[in-house]
């Protein structure tokens, strides 16, 4: 309000736009003079996943917009990419008739499709994006729209599809009504919600408003409270983590909670068993925590079988049967043998998981394969692997084969040393702490000789976290790891991230660095690479940009980037600036 106010406007506007909180998986297209040419994934809010070509192949997203020109300049659409209810089951239906595995819910299928490297798999899938909102926006000589509902009916003219029963709310009452009918309602809409988003209908309004770190001002979610159904415990199994955790998951007779059905839910620990008193062959009370996540919630002790008996949770790893143990002060019990197999694949896959390397490509799946056939046993394996040694296996063709070996040996040259940092998987170290680690240190072996003073005196370390890094590197095989992993290239340096100890600038630091075109590597790292080394990623071409780079089929931002005199660069020379030390950075000219 006071931010409206000093902008020399009398009061908020009291109209709403509310439209369904869609449960999918949210995507931002990017459109220049009208023509679709690049689509990522929201990611963390700061950086995505770059999905393009998955993105072309949905048939509901105009690679043209409809309608009559002048189009926007720069049109940011964002939105969420959907499958409806009844196309999900009929998908699911063949999935098991071919003999493959039924996806969990709508989001994940929607989410690993748009993943997929063969672009033909998710084009047979029946995904569709909703349009909900605009990110930056140069309308050029196109009208510009003042509100959100004049928006949604020039998305719904551009030829996008929109969510249903979105509606303008000419004040906090009729807001109310539509809250209240949509909850009474939502099994009735074609595709998963979980709740309203509820807008501010003045664009301008909005612009004022901003956001916080986190969420908008001008925009609240209202969520509906999580389904609930009854269903019967058929067992407990004990899943070993990375880390050594033993975690309960509760077996279940099958159940449709909210449309989607559920035969697991996480237990949590041993403290969560006996707080619920839960027992096998009890009927339980299973929800989708955010309408996503199973979890068991309650026992419904009348209908408990007299022959039900308090479950013993298991001193033993049921991976590879060493004792396992539990500290004081925590509820986890932990198999501390560093070379238990189920450990062992869950380490592996964090290595190169979304909070390890993020190597799009090496899935889970694959990884346990490799594991399971003797070919990989730990993360460094993975960097040796032939495309000769993966069309041994069935399902890998030559191009999938290629992609897996081409994914893994660019990460050798775009990993950063935050990201091998957290991919280590050293517990109580988080990607934010991993973050700061890559700043105070040069590499991985002067991490690992650091003594606890010096870790102590690092923000937000403390004895526990300071002891379990010492801990990780003392540890031989540990320390084995780091050594394969320096003779097979993977030794990042930062990439310009500031050392901590001599205080040097980052390279780009106060740079902006804008990204065009399809790169060989994936958007989300190159912007990242960027930011590392102390840039600024821009939202467009303009003439405070530095530099452009730019890869296949660049776009108008090219153009635009010539004609405003913005240095122009190939991925080579963008490989090559990052190379470059601070004070030989210079601006080159278009």
């Amino acid at each position: 309000r006071r931010a409206w106010n000093a902008a020399g406007n009398a009061g908020l506007p009291t109209a709403f736009w509310c439209d369904p909180k869609l449960d999918g998986l949210a995507v931002e297209l990017v459109y220049e003079n009208g023509v679709f040419v690049e689509a990522l994934t929201r990611g963390d809010g700061t950086s995505g996943e770059l999905v393009t070509e998955a993105v072309r192949t949905v048939r509901t997203v105009p690679l043209r917009l409809r309608g009559e020109e002048p189009f926007p300049v720069l049109l940011e659409v964002r939105g969420e990419v959907v499958m409806f209810k009844e196309d999900f089951a009929a998908m699911n239906a063949r999935q098991v008739e071919q003999g493959l595995k039924a996806f969990a819910n709508p989001r994940n299928a929607a989410a690993g499709t748009l993943r997929q490297l063969d672009t033909a798999v998710a084009g047979s899938r029946p995904l569709r994006f909703l349009a909900y909102s605009a990110g930056e926006t140069d309308w050029g000589a196109a009208a510009p729209c003042r509100t959100q509902h004049e928006l949604m009916e020039r998305f719904a003219a551009y030829g996008f599809l929109l969510s249903p029963e979105g509606r303008l709310c000419r004040d906090a009452d009729e807001v109310g009504a539509y809250v209240e009918w949509a909850g009474s309602q939502r099994l009735r809409f074609p595709m998963e919600i979980d709740g309203v988003v509820i807008k501010l209908d003045d664009l301008a309004a909005q612009a004022a408003l901003g956001f916080t770190a986190r969420a908008p001002r001008f925009a609240v979610a209202f969520k509906f409270p999580a389904m609930r159904a009854e269903t019967v415990l058929a067992g407990i199994d004990i899943q070993v983590g990375r880390t050594g955790v033993l975690t309960p998951v509760a077996v279940l007779e099958p159940v449709s909670v909210g449309g989607v059905v559920v035969s697991r839910a996480t237990l949590h620990n041993e403290d969560e068993i006996r707080a619920l008193d839960v027992r096998v062959g009890d009927t339980v009370i299973v929800q989708r925590a955010g309408d996503v996540i199973p979890e068991l919630v309650g026992v419904v002790p009348e209908k408990r079988p007299p022959e039900a008996k308090p479950f013993a949770f298991p001193r033993a790893c049921p991976s590879c049967g060493e004792p396992v143990y539990r500290e004081q002060g925590e509820a986890a019990w932990r198999c501390g043998n560093i070379s238990c197999p189920a450990a062992r694949l869950r380490a592996i896959i964090h290595f190169i998981s979304k909070a390890g390397l993020d190597i799009q490509g090496v899935g889970p799946k694959w990884v346990a394969r490799l594991v399971e056939a003797g070919k990989v046993a730990s993360p460094a394996d993975l960097f040796t692997l032939s495309v000769e040694d993966l069309l041994h296996f069935d399902g890998m063709g030559a191009i999938l084969a290629r992609k897996f070996v081409d994914a893994l040996d660019g990460a050798k040259r775009t990993a950063t040393l935050a990201q091998i940092v957290s991919a280590l998987g050293i517990r109580h170290v988080g990607a934010q702490t991993a973050r700061m680690l890559a700043e105070n240190f040069d590499d991985l072996e002067a991490l690992a000789g650091a003594d606890m003073d010096a870790l102590l005196a690092l923000p937000d370390v403390g004895p526990e976290v300071a002891a379990s890094i010492r801990n990780f590197f003392a540890g031989g095989a540990n320390r084995n790891l780091l050594t394969r992993l320096r003779g097979l290239g993977l030794w990042p340096t930062g990439h310009g991230e500031t050392s901590g100890r001599g205080g040097e600038a980052k390279i780009l630091a106060g740079r902006s660095i804008l990204f065009s075109g399809t790169l060989s590597l994936p958007r989300s790292t190159a912007q990242r690479m960027a930011e590392d080394a102390g840039a600024t990623v821009a939202g467009g071409v303009s003439k405070k940009l530095d530099y452009l780079v730019v890869g296949e089929k660049p776009g108008s931002k090219l153009a635009r980037a010539l004609a405003l005199d913005v240095t122009v660069l190939d991925e080579d020379g963008f490989m090559r600036l990052l190379g470059l030390n601070s004070g030989a950075v210079e601006r080159q000219g278009g």
